[in-house]
């Protein structure tokens, strides 16, 4: 390829379509659920130690099932492993939605977690259809795709939620018809991406994944520290996400709904970065620069979290709350079971919710683009008939991040009060922003 094509070259968009929107799909079935379950956890007289253990039930699951699934999608193509998964996804929705107990709160966790680790093999499909120049990009618009899914699906749920008196079930069955959707769209829109390895009996013999894998991969100067970032920023960043509606509810009074539109801006935050600026500047700066800027503002955005102060919003009701989280009908629950504690009416006003949603844009844009930068520095990396697995060794240390991370925060928060686990992943953030352009070499 000469200089003059390698410049112009570009994503072909159209052969990544059906990935994206599959991807858009699955993610707004997730985001639907995402601010609500710490509050629906919470029904059942959960602690925040006990909501934490549920919130890293999902990514323990996913951190087992990540690697087999981008193992098999490396064997016997990406479409298979992505339908099977999806149908599992859909199993696990359905489940949430009749649970009335804790326990099958949590089966249905497990359930989800298996099946939904198959962002690895999106992202190897998304490899499979772009080159070295464009696969920053290709690999931001999928973030870009969660960015839709995170402001359309908190949408659906604040008018799933208006609709029909907080019930929490309806949202559960909202989030079952998209991942039903998701199984249609993959299974006559999605063309296999995955072409014959160079090696296929070495693709056929390769294990999985094992923590002797892992420890290789490791070991390998050009990707052992690109998975290293990733599961300390996920450690981080996994906590502020998974019991951020908690935050807001001890911190400023906010119910689901008033929690929902936060994650809407953000979502708006990603869809610009990742959708419009993120393969620009990747070509422009490269993904060293990327993931430097990207620790660097998640970590001035958690800190800024930390500080949010303690001045519940103007609207706020605490019985107006308390009703909301109960429900109705059937699956209502005692408000005494409640044991999250509210925050009182006295001193509302506007200073919470202002300072929060400044230090929200900075977490959005680290967020955004430091995940995308991360993979693609793997995938270029990685042997051609490797992409898939290195791809999922590096999803299971995003998941096994994941999982630590709402244990971690949900201990920190329990002991400590809601501000600390957010300073302390703030504070992790930082450490790693001055030690990566030490060893992140240009």
């Amino acid at each position: 390829m000469n200089p003059e094509t390698t410049t112009n070259e570009k994503l072909d968009f159209k052969r990544i379509l059906p990935v994206l929107v599959i991807v858009l799909v699955d993610l707004m079935g997730l985001s639907i659920i995402i601010p609500l379950l710490p509050l629906y956890a919470a029904r059942f007289g959960t602690t925040p130690l006990i909501i934490g253990i549920l919130q890293a039930t999902y990514p323990m699951m996913q951190f087992i099932g990540a690697p087999i699934l981008g193992w098999l999608s490396d064997r016997f193509g990406r479409k298979p492993v992505l339908v099977i998964s999806q149908i599992g996804t859909f199993a696990g929705f359905i489940l949430l939605g009749f649970a009335d107990t804790l326990w099958l709160l949590f089966l249905s966790r497990v359930i989800d977690g298996l099946s939904g680790a198959n962002i690895a093999t999106a992202q190897a499909a998304i490899a499979d259809s772009t080159t070295g120049r464009t696969r920053t990009q290709g690999l931001g618009l999928i973030g870009a795709a969660f960015g839709v899914g995170f402001v359309l699906g908190p949408i659906l749920a604040f008018i799933v939620l208006a609709s029909t008196g907080q019930n929490y079930q309806a949202v559960a069955f909202t989030a079952a018809f998209f991942s039903f959707s998701s199984i249609l769209l993959t299974s006559f829109w999605f063309k296999e991406t995955f072409k014959e390895v160079v090696n296929p009996e070495a693709s056929r013999t390769r294990r999985p994944f094992s923590f002797g894998a892992l420890r290789n991969a490791l070991n390998q100067p050009a990707i052992g520290f690109l998975l290293i970032i990733m599961f300390f920023y996920r450690v981080a960043f996994g906590g502020y996400e998974q019991l951020f509606s908690l935050f807001t509810l001890t911190r400023l009074g906010m119910d689901a709904r008033d929690t929902s539109g936060l994650f809407v801006l953000a979502g708006i935050t990603i869809i610009i970065i990742q959708a419009g600026l993120i393969g620009k500047w990747s070509r422009k700066k490269g993904d060293r620069w990327l993931v430097l800027m990207g620790l660097g503002l998640l970590a001035l955005g958690l800190l800024g979290t930390a500080l949010t102060p303690p001045t519940p919003v103007p609207w706020y009701e605490k019985a107006k709350v308390l009703e909301s989280m109960a429900g109705q009908g059937e699956f209502r629950v005692s408000i005494q079971s409640i044991n999250i504690q509210l925050p009182e009416e006295s001193a509302k006003g506007w200073s919470g919710i202002l300072w929060l949603l400044a230090a929200s844009i900075p977490a959005a844009v680290g967020g955004a683009v430091l995940h995308p930068a991360i993979n693609s520095l793997i995938s270029k990396s990685a042997k051609p008939n490797e992409v898939g697995g290195t791809l999922g060794v590096s999803a299971a240390a995003y998941s096994a991040a994941n999982a630590i991370a709402p244990l971690f925060y949900g201990i920190l928060f329990q002991w400590f009060g809601g501000p600390v686990p957010f300073f302390v992943g703030g504070l992790i953030l930082a450490i790693l922003w001055m030690v990566a352009p030490r060893i992140v070499k240009k």
